[in-house]
């Protein structure tokens, strides 16, 4: 008999993950992401996606629940972990006194890179980014969207086999968002794995391959456009609709009415 096994590592698995504030924000979370999956978590606000993506980042710890990156358990072995993640944040976080190359130099030191290997992912990131003619220009005088493509340098500079993202489009214009994507498409062709949250549901649609629906800290849908469509389709089936209007709807119209049901935007 021909059983066909699935011998993609998983690069991200979270297990009864469980973090409360004033309320849950994260609520038994169970996720699992494959090696090499470019993978968008969406949902509306204080559905729990930047507290799951900091509980990853190792910037807050569970209150319950596991954590584990290509095997590691990350709450056991951070500093193991870490090594293979690489964060950024919707508000980039970078020292505004150096240049674009003086800080993913600076970066590279922090991941003990040595300093011709690191001169030459500066430049290679620094060039792909677009950001070669302000390559020795202090950072205080960049717009957001420069500072962000800085962010985003300094983050795959150790070549993070997982980049987690959080809002990486916020704040950029057109032809900077274009650069942005086309370098997260070509580094998940190269085999990195990619978180990204996102409230440009057109931005998931087009680059995501698998969309995750997270509201009120749990996860209630999960595929790819295709799937969640017929997810939806038959939901709609079930309550007496054509479930074959499905096929063409949007992830927007597909995620207000996931997040609907789930009384998300009530």
């Amino acid at each position: 008999m021909d059983v066909s096994v699935n011998t993609t590592p998983t690069a991200l698995e979270l297990k009864g993950l469980t973090k409360c504030f004033d309320r849950p924000a994260v609520d038994g979370l169970e996720l699992t992401i494959q090696a090499g999956e470019f993978y968008a978590l969406l949902g509306p606000n204080g559905a729990g996606k930047t507290t799951t993506l900091r509980i990853v980042a190792g910037l807050l710890k569970p209150d319950a629940g596991t954590v584990s990156v290509f095997g590691i358990d990350a709450l056991k072995n951070p500093i193991e972990a870490k090594r293979l993640i690489a964060w950024v944040s919707d508000e980039p976080m970078i020292y505004e006194k150096l240049s674009p190359f003086e800080y993913l130099e600076f970066v590279a030191g922090l991941w003990s890179i040595d300093a011709a290997t690191a001169e030459a992912r500066a430049r290679e990131l620094i060039d792909w980014l677009g950001l070669g003619p302000h390559a020795h220009e202090r950072c205080q005088g960049f717009s957001k969207g420069m500072r962000q493509k800085v962010a985003l340098a300094g983050a795959m500079v150790h070549e993070p086999r997982l980049l987690i993202l959080d809002e990486p489009l916020t704040g950029l214009d057109a032809g900077s968002a274009r650069q942005v994507k086309d370098v997260l498409i070509e580094r998940v062709r190269g085999g990195v794995t990619v978180v990204m949250t996102t409230h440009i549901l057109e931005v998931a649609e087009r680059m995501a391959e698998r969309i995750g629906v997270i509201d009120k800290g749990r996860l209630i849908a999960e595929g790819s456009l295709a799937e969640l469509r017929r997810q939806v389709g038959t939901r709609g089936a079930n309550e007496g609709a054509n479930g074959g209007t499905s096929v063409g709807i949007s992830l927007e119209d597909i995620f207000l009415e996931l997040v609907a049901e789930e009384g998300g935007l009530a």
